[in-house]
């Protein structure tokens, strides 16, 4: 009687075993991933002897020495270089927020615009999004900041758009709003009525699955918004009041100041990004089903209601990944700033510390590192959103 063989038996410790070629490929691939890390940070250590730099993060505690025109937190030429880098992070975080809020509003409205039956609308879009996406975004910047930012008047012939508000070289002058006694009742008021509204939203939508029934909820809730804190401005008194900027000849003093330097990075960072998401927006509107639309014009919906209830919620499942590629590109292009002489991370931290300190890859491992925290952060935030709108199947 014949004895079974067994599947790769009698090839025992052989080339042409799949198995052992698998593991010496990965064995190989492993040993050189060891040889080329070991060979870059022999050198460096070498380099990093020869030139008499030390090594570690100790530079972190070390008085600065040097001022940044604009900070969010208090900083002082007295301050670390740890110092320095919080505010070099807050400075890059202030616009990545504010451009990725704005450049996401400004792209749906074009996308929509794109679409729209209204043939001048239409092509005025179609105009913003060719010329805004071809030109690179460095010459957008040095156009905002050179051509259009610097040549405004000195403070005494600065341009006052509304009262109190000032635009000149020196920036954009705002009124500086100063906290009350009443604040805190009117804020408070101002978070219960934002709490109260999210949980009646989504009590809506729950109950609208459950039983098919309407509630206008986000009516309800836009009332409660206005009204708590307008009643407890009522009852608390004045929750705050405006100081205004005083002109001189040279300068401002007081109000809020956004430099030239901010308006135009952020200004460069919203219009090239919001071109991109309206091409993404327009895409994923396109991509839904024109029979649904159709469905619901027959049901009576309005055009606006159809967009935002039928067709907009099907169409953010193809909008949402590119536009996190898009977040990303607008976080990681705000490094452009150093172009403008804008304090953000790059320009405080991996310039003039870099250049004060020698500690070259300490200081660049962090910033790296910083962006790529934060790359993936979003992606994970996004990553989420995009699992939560997407179509389950019943």
């Amino acid at each position: 009687m014949q004895k079974p063989v067994k599947r790769g038996s009698g090839m025992g410790i052989s080339w042409y075993n799949p198995r052992v070629r698998s593991i010496v490929y990965q064995a190989g691939v492993l040993a050189a991933v060891i040889a080329v890390v070991w060979f870059f940070t022999a050198t460096a250590q070498e380099n990093l002897e020869r030139l008499n730099i030390s090594t570690g993060f100790g530079f972190l505690d070390t008085t600065a020495g040097f001022g940044i025109i604009q900070t969010l937190i208090p900083y002082t030429e007295q301050s670390s270089y740890g110092r320095a880098f919080l505010v070099g992070l807050l400075n890059t975080l202030s616009v990545a927020v504010i451009g990725i809020v704005l450049s996401t509003m400004l792209g749906f409205v074009v996308g929509v615009a794109r679409l729209s039956p209204n043939w001048l609308l239409s092509k005025i879009a179609a105009a913003y999004v060719e010329v805004m996406r071809n030109i690179p975004l460095l010459l957008q910047l040095f156009f905002w900041y050179f051509a259009v930012l610097r040549p405004l008047p000195g403070p005494a012939e600065s341009i006052e758009a509304l009262p109190g508000v000032f635009l000149s070289n020196r920036g954009l002058i705002l009124p500086d709003p100063v906290l009350d006694a009443g604040a805190g009742l009117f804020f408070g008021a101002l978070a219960a009525a934002v709490v109260a509204g999210f949980v009646l939203v989504r009590w809506a939508r729950a109950r609208q699955r459950a039983t098919g029934q309407l509630f206008p909820a986000l009516r309800v809730a836009a009332t409660l918004i206005v009204v708590l804190p307008l009643l407890a401005w009522a009852i608390g008194g004045t929750p705050f009041h405006l100081e205004y900027a005083t002109r001189g000849d040279f300068d401002f003093s007081g109000g809020v100041r956004l430099l030239p330097e901010f308006v135009a990075l952020v200004l460069g960072l919203t219009l090239y990004t919001a071109a991109f998401i309206g091409e993404i927006v327009r895409a994923g509107i396109q991509s839904v089903d024109r029979g649904q639309g159709e469905a619901a014009a027959a049901l009576g919906l309005k055009d606006s209601t159809t967009l935002r209830l039928v067709v907009v919620p099907q169409a953010l499942r193809l909008i949402v990944p590119p536009l996190t590629s898009q977040i990303l590109n607008l976080t990681k292009n705000s490094s452009l700033a150093v172009a403008i002489a804008y304090p953000d991370l790059v320009a405080v931290f991996a310039g003039t510390v870099l250049n004060q300190t020698g500690q070259a890859i300490e200081v660049i491992a962090i910033t790296m590192a910083v962006y790529l925290t934060l790359s993936l952060a979003t992606s994970l935030a996004m990553n989420w959103y995009n699992a939560r709108i997407a179509l389950r199947e019943r």
